[in-house]
């Protein structure tokens, strides 16, 4: 009878403890293997062992670096404490459930931590304890036996089964005491089966039945047991039994072989004759029950065939035995085993399990950084089992193959650049060696994080932009914008001006908003005072560190027409544009009265000054060049016209709304000797601009007034001469057109000179030495240091108040 035995302890639960670490570096990763004991039927969370401490980790770091067990089921067996370091149960153990046979049972745990990454790999033995009775298949086993039978003869009883390994299964039969019967056990590689032996003869008439009870023991402590009632009733003789052509036939089958294929066909004889020798087949009854599912006989052919799937990775040998029996009384029963291998076909493809430590990878990750892990296997055996691996698309990752076979790390082969590829599918390919090979595929998303790797970028190193003058104050006049090819912070772009502690006025009224690059001015910008200025701008992200580019800023001043003109010929004493002209009244057509002359600040179209007469009193006698501004006599005066003409000229610019000035000039028609001081002087000033039609008209009168002029020079030179050291040199303007009163230049060493005043009467004198109305003119004609001057007589008082200087380019 069977027995129970007491569930061990927490303090039992470690029979043996082993650590046999082998420390293998491969890459930058170190792997440990250690080796545990632990019995089956323990309770939950009993301590296996500290692995934390077997392996040297820190225990303080376990949590940060994610210390856990890598299990590919739900229910893990085991846990680790990762405040401890404990490797702990964490699920019911059935060493019967888990493992079959009584070989080792052992469990391989896969155990890992991060940063760095470490992969330990922990062997747990299970070890068995005696938590299973022998049970008999049947209760009962009812033997007939022919009373002649000879002593020795042989009765198989149903074998016991234990599911304890070891010590703990099945290790002897017992029989109770009796003087026909024995017990005899014949011993095989999986089991002990029983055998009754006859060891007297019986006698019918004596006895005709016998109970006995057979005792399966096993070798636990205490033993357990299980009983069987064999029952023998004793026959009449049928003296032969079936006999096989060999008691041991090996066959060999595929695996998934379809269900109703004859797999073996035995035959057994008998000499006896009629019901004696008709012989029926049976399986045995001590067979394994998945055998009754697979396999069925055919009782009266003794052919085999399969039932079930056959399935080599569930077993790859089955052990049949085939009894033989006649219809005698008693029947007379031989037997044979039959052994059935299965050859393994390719019909499980790789199976690929990912231990991904993340989804994402940096792009600053360097060729080695290891993504990801990753197991392979299959559960064919031989060169079906054997597996190629590999990634099959155009990634810049690879597999590299763990000391473990199998077993491979998913790492960078090249660097990554997320602005390039932000996202790659590694697709894993998994191929075994068999005929044909299968395939399985399995993909892997990565994402690549962003790192700050680009600056700010601009279109263009330089910008120009085009600002109208007159702007609002305050008002946005453009803007600049860069780009940042990064994510994130790493691309959040603040602008700046750069200002270097520069003097420029002009960037102290410059802004920008550092969000947008939108740039405004504090100040209304003016063409005239400011055509052009440059700046600098910053473009900054917000990556750590900082990364920024500059653009150079050129910003052109587009004119407005804001000014109007300004007359600057005639100009009276009082500031207004007015003006009196004195001419002869000999004069003929075409005659230069005086020239009109006005400035734009303005340019362009701004600036393109037109000329024309407003008012005028006789339109017949002047006229006005629309360009230049020149009022010339269109006729000869008459007698009947008047002294005195009143001009109204009007100066318009072109703008598009044209802006104007006038200027009057008033035209006095003189008598020809009262012109005749002005017109002089004024013909000296003229020379380049005189025909040769003057020059001839002189030589013919030269004969009669020559000598008259000659003492009129000779008289003014003595008298006006003060000093021999100066020498004067009057410098003709071949371009003076007659708009200013009276010009008369002169050189004095590098510098040169002008006079301007009004027109002179004949008899006006200039104050020797006086320099009250001279300019004084760069010559780049002369380098030499003489100074020359030109003393000129006194003028009346009413002439020398009136006298001005203008500036006027008289280069060459």
């Amino acid at each position: 009878m069977g027995t129970d035995t007491n569930t061990p302890t927490r303090n039992s639960s470690t029979v043996a403890f082993y650590v046999v670490m082998l420390l293998l570096f491969f890459g930058e990763q170190a792997f440990a293997q250690i080796r545990y004991s632990v019995p089956e039927e323990v309770k939950d969370g009993t301590v296996v062992g500290n692995v934390a401490k077997d392996l040297g980790l820190d225990i303080a770091s376990l949590i940060d670096r994610r210390f856990r067990v890598v299990s590919g089921s739900e229910d893990a067996i085991f846990e680790v404490n990762q405040n401890n370091g404990a490797l702990y149960v964490n699920n019911h153990i059935d060493r019967e459930e888990l493992c079959q046979g009584s070989g080792a049972c052992l469990m391989e745990l896969k155990i890992l931590v991060e940063n760095p990454l470490e992969i330990h790999y922990a062997v747990v033995e299970i070890t068995d304890v005696n938590d299973h009775s022998p049970t008999f298949p049947e209760k009962n086993q009812t033997f007939e036996i022919a009373e002649h039978t000879l002593p020795g003869r042989r009765f198989q009883l149903h074998t016991a089964r234990d599911p304890d390994a070891g010590i703990n299964s099945i290790r002897t039969y017992t029989l109770t005491a009796n003087e026909h019967f024995e017990i005899n056990i014949r011993q095989n590689d999986a089991a002990k089966i029983p055998f009754l032996v006859l060891k007297k003869s019986l006698d019918r008439e004596q006895k005709d039945t016998h109970t006995l009870l057979v005792t399966a023991v096993d070798g636990g402590k205490p033993p357990r047991s299980g009983t069987l009632n064999v029952s023998i009733i004793v026959l009449d003789s049928n003296d032969n039994r079936p006999v096989f052509s060999q008691e041991l036939y090996e066959i060999s089958i595929q695996e998934n072989v379809p269900p109703g294929t004859s797999v073996f066909r035995m035959s057994a004889t008998d000499p006896d004759e009629d019901n004696n020798g008709e012989i029926e087949y049976t399986l045995g009854k001590t067979l394994l029950r998945k055998v009754y599912d697979i396999f069925e006989l055919n009782k009266l052919t003794g052919e085999i065939k399969i039932k079930g799937v056959v399935d080599y990775e569930e077993n790859d040998e089955y052990e049949l035995v085939v009894e033989a029996s006649d219809k005698g009384i008693p029947p007379l029963t031989g037997e044979c085993r039959v052994i059935i291998k299965i050859k393994d076909v390719n019909d499980n493809p790789p199976e690929i399990e990912v231990t991904s430590l993340s989804d994402t990878a940096s792009e600053d990750s360097k060729p080695g950084t290891v993504i990801s892990l990753i197991s392979v296997r299959d559960k064919d055996s031989g060169v079906n089992s054997k597996i190629i691996s590999q990634i099959t698309n155009d990634v810049p990752f690879e597999l590299k193959a763990s000391y473990k076979e199998n077993t491979y790390s998913v790492v960078t082969n090249d660097y990554l650049d997320r602005e390039q590829v932000s996202h790659y599918e590694i697709t894993i390919k998994a191929t075994d060696c068999g005929e044909p090979p299968l395939s399985t595929f399995k993909t892997l998303n990565i994402r690549i994080s962003d790192v700050n790797d680009n600056s700010p970028h601009f279109e263009n190193s330089r910008l120009e932009f085009y600002l109208s003058e007159n702007n609002v104050a305050g008002n946005s006049i453009f803007s600049v914008r860069a780009t940042d090819n990064d994510l994130m912070d790493n691309a959040a772009i603040s602008y700046h001006i750069v200002r270097e502690g520069n003097k420029n006025d002009i960037m102290a009224f410059l802004n920008i908003n550092s969000d947008n690059g939108h740039i405004t001015s504090l100040k209304s910008f003016d063409f005239e005072t400011v055509k052009t200025f440059q700046f600098h701008v910053v473009a900054s992200d917000s990556g750590t560190p900082s990364l920024s580019s500059n653009v150079t800023v050129n910003v052109f001043i587009l004119d407005q027409n804001d000014n109007a003109p300004v007359i600057l010929y005639p100009v009276s004493s009082n500031g207004s544009a007015e003006g009196v002209e004195e001419i002869p009244r000999n004069v003929n057509a075409g005659h230069l009265v005086t020239k009109v002359r006005a400035y734009d600040a303005d340019i362009g179209y701004n600036g393109w000054l037109l000329f024309s007469l407003q008012q005028v009193t006789d339109h017949s006698l002047f006229g006005l060049d629309r360009y230049t501004g020149q009022i010339r006599t269109l006729r000869s005066f008459t007698e009947t016209d008047e002294a005195e003409h009143k001009l109204l000229i009007l100066v318009k610019d072109n703008g598009n709304v044209s802006l104007s000035a006038t200027a009057t000039v008033i035209v006095k028609v003189v008598e020809p000797k009262e012109a005749f001081a002005a017109s002089d002087v004024k013909s000296s000033t003229k020379a380049d601009e005189d025909n040769n039609v003057t020059f001839y008209l002189m030589i013919t009168v030269g004969s009669v007034s020559a000598l008259f002029l000659v003492s009129i020079i000779v008289l003014i030179s003595m008298q006006c001469s003060k000093s021999t050291d100066f020498t004067s040199k009057y410098i003709q303007e071949p371009n003076y057109d007659g708009t200013l009163c009276h010009s008369i230049q002169y050189r004095s060493g590098d510098k040169r000179y002008m006079l301007v005043g009004p027109r002179m009467s004949i008899g006006s004198t200039i104050v020797p030495g006086s320099h009250a109305n001279t300019l004084m003119l760069p010559d780049r004609r002369s380098a030499t240091g003489e100074v020359r001057r030109q003393d000129f007589c006194p003028l009346p008082t009413e002439y020398s108040r009136s006298l001005s200087m203008v500036l006027t380019d008289v280069s060459t």
